[in-house]
């Protein structure tokens, strides 16, 4: 019987919080304030420049402090995200940059890791992260320079066993040279070469990799603010850079010793890719849209993280099943209970998750 990673590494995960042990990352001598302090940070303090409280498992702080800026994360109790995964994020992200780290400090790590950010100190005990702060924006808007940087980090993840499952905008910062990933709450280890993801026991939702969760993520709902032809055009770009990724990965995949099982999963992606390129790319573009908005709906449902953000990708499903509904079952788009099901029966079903959505809306703590 297949291992369950997943369910193995929650039972684990809150296994560990439940223990009271204590997971620390770097060293807290090259902090820029005393520990004690750091825990205890408000926006009345007078190292803190700003505060950053949208996220929904910690809250990050702007410091200034030994001539240069820094960012804290401290970690939110209780964390606003419902389930095993949002209440032992901070751990996993603790573990994650420990191991990155790790790599970083290897050979050509820096190189391959460009995109990672620096951990100066963390621990679970006192709830706390610090960081180099990145001078940027929050990306959200994609180019093909952004594009490139965000594929050739994932890349390198997976490559070297990590799985990002949350390239959201809150997520990646560019500092107008370099897009930086850095928050980790919901990477997760799994075999790239035996494996798809981190998902179940590995081969469970073939539907989810890299390009998956950067379009679902982010760029699907970043595409909402444009006009279709628009969203075409940047979907274009994206899924040429995406393939450009994945032929190379396949490579490397191959030479480290994949199963023929991973490399046949991804010729098959990078086929349907192709094939849309050349031909008919706002099918491929409705597809993968009906994919990544399902996936990320779903996903906020469970959590009860709703957002506006997750009204608007509900009603783009409506849209798309009032206009295209016998295109997305012509071409398999309709997965799971939605498979075989007439437009009707899934405009109600859909209807009815908008409604949920609207009562899953997150109320950030102020």
């Amino acid at each position: 019987m297949d291992i369950l990673i997943e369910s193995e590494r929650r039972r684990s995960q809150l296994d560990f919080v439940a223990s009271g042990r204590d997971v620390e990352v770097g060293d807290a001598r090259e902090c820029p304030l005393p520990v004690e302090e750091l825990r205890t940070l408000d926006g009345h303090h007078p190292a803190v420049r700003a505060v950053f409280d949208g996220g929904l498992t910690a809250v990050v702080y702007k410091v200034h402090a030994s001539g240069r800026d820094w960012a804290v994360k401290r970690a939110r109790t209780p964390c606003l995200v419902q389930g095993p995964d949002g209440q032992t994020s901070f751990l996993n992200e603790l573990q994650r940059r420990a191991e990155l780290a790790a790599l970083k400090a290897q050979p050509g790590g820096r190189a391959r890791f460009a995109g990672i950010v620096d951990t100066v100190y963390g621990s679970l005990r006192h709830g706390i992260i610090v960081s180099p702060w990145i001078d940027g924006e929050l990306l959200r808007t994609w180019d093909e320079r952004r594009l490139r940087q965000v594929f050739d980090t994932g890349r390198e993840l997976v490559r070297a066993g990590f799985f990002e499952w949350d390239f959201c905008p809150g997520n990646l910062m560019d500092d107008g040279r370099q897009v930086w990933l850095f928050d980790f709450g919901y990477m997760y280890r799994f075999d790239p070469l035996c494996q798809f993801n981190s998902a179940g026991d590995g081969s469970a939702a073939p539907q989810c990799h890299l390009a998956e969760r950067i379009e679902s993520r982010h760029a699907f709902g970043a595409w909402l603010d444009l006009p279709e032809a628009e969203a075409l055009e940047a979907f274009r770009r994206e899924k040429t850079i995406a393939l450009a990724t994945y032929h190379r990965l396949r490579e490397e995949l191959a030479v480290d010793g994949a199963t023929t099982t991973v490399l046949g999963w991804l010729d098959a992606i990078t086929a349907t890719w192709q094939a849309g390129l050349a031909g008919d790319l706002r099918a491929l573009w409705l597809c993968e849209g009906w994919r990544s908005h399902t996936i990320d709906l779903e996903d906020d449902l469970h959590g009860q993280t709703c957002t506006p953000n997750t009204l608007r990708r509900v009603d783009w499903l409506l849209d798309a099943l009032r206009a295209n509904h016998a295109l997305l079952a012509a071409r398999g788009a309709l997965l799971g209970d939605d498979a075989g099901q007439p437009a009707d029966a899934l405009l109600a079903r859909y209807a009815a998750k908008r409604r949920e959505a609207e009562g899953y809306q997150v109320r950030r703590a102020a």
